[in-house]
């Protein structure tokens, strides 16, 4: 019994030495960097989750395109679309490249113009300042990746739901900011669609060339419409080298994964 006890216990020690030593061992796994910018323009500090590529050196002649993330937060999109990118490079469907997600501080506040509808006043009185964080964007944000990062000039933005309405937004007043767009179930039922009534005015305009992806999943009849017909907008002018991608057995919740996967591998091709 004395030996069994004795055996017991120096199994247990060396156990404990062989943990701890793991343990000691152990590095952390990084999946980026946190940084952050004080914006003059919407009055507060902004917190950036930055990856960059493998082989990634600040004193290498190679430049990378920059695909700026909403709803980039690292409990948000940030970690999954990150992945589709480092999955998507290493099967060379896409070019190595840098994601900016930019992390959250009020979604509805930032992602939206303002509103005619009583009750949405009501129920989100934050929501409208949408042109202040397109200025943040333009006029900062950019500007800061491009100082400090190793840019190519390449430059796309992915946005589901209300982060959608805000990058179709930017497509009709200000495309020239991106190079992609990925829009994936936009919400243009805000403010009765008057957004998707501006883009028959606003698209034929275009003069920028632009690849677009525009995707939606079973979301409900507006849902679906209103992007077949930003999708159809979009296709009319020659400009902008639209794809629409209906994934109907994906919803709401589920789409975003997926549809990033296919819309960078449709923006990055270099099939025209």
């Amino acid at each position: 019994m004395m030996k069994f006890y004795f055996l017991a216990a120096f199994i247990l020690i060396l156990t404990t030495e062989s943990f701890s030593q793991t343990k000691h061992d152990s590095k952390p796994f990084i999946l980026g960097e946190t940084l952050e910018i004080n914006s003059n323009e919407l009055k507060e500090i902004r917190k950036l989750n930055i990856y960059l590529p493998e082989g990634y050196a600040a004193d290498s002649a190679t430049k990378y395109p920059v695909i700026y993330l909403l709803d980039g937060s690292a409990n948000e999109d940030y970690i999954h679309i990150v992945g589709l990118v480092q999955f998507l490079t290493m099967i060379e469907k896409m070019p190595k490249a840098i994601v900016v997600g930019i992390a959250n501080v009020d979604r509805r506040r930032d992602f939206t113009f303002p509103t005619t509808i009583k009750q949405d006043l009501i129920d989100y009185p934050t929501t409208g300042k949408s042109e202040e964080f397109i200025s943040f964007i333009e006029r900062e944000l950019q500007p800061f990746i491009t100082k400090n990062f190793k840019t190519n000039g390449s430059k796309t933005i992915i946005g589901q739901s209300l982060g959608g309405l805000l990058a179709t937004e930017i497509l009709l007043k200000k495309p020239q900011l991106f190079d992609n767009y990925i829009i994936i179930s936009p919400s243009l039922w805000w403010n009765n669609e008057s957004l998707l009534t501006d883009a028959t005015k606003f698209i034929p305009n275009i003069k920028t060339e632009a690849k677009i992806y525009i995707s939606v999943g079973k979301e409900g009849e507006k849902m679906i419409a209103d992007a077949t017909k930003l999708a159809e907008l979009a296709q009319a002018n020659k400009k902008l080298n639209t794809t629409f991608v209906p994934l109907m057995q994906e919803n709401h919740l589920t789409i975003l994964h997926n549809s990033a996967y296919k819309g960078l591998e449709i923006v990055f091709s270099k099939k025209k």
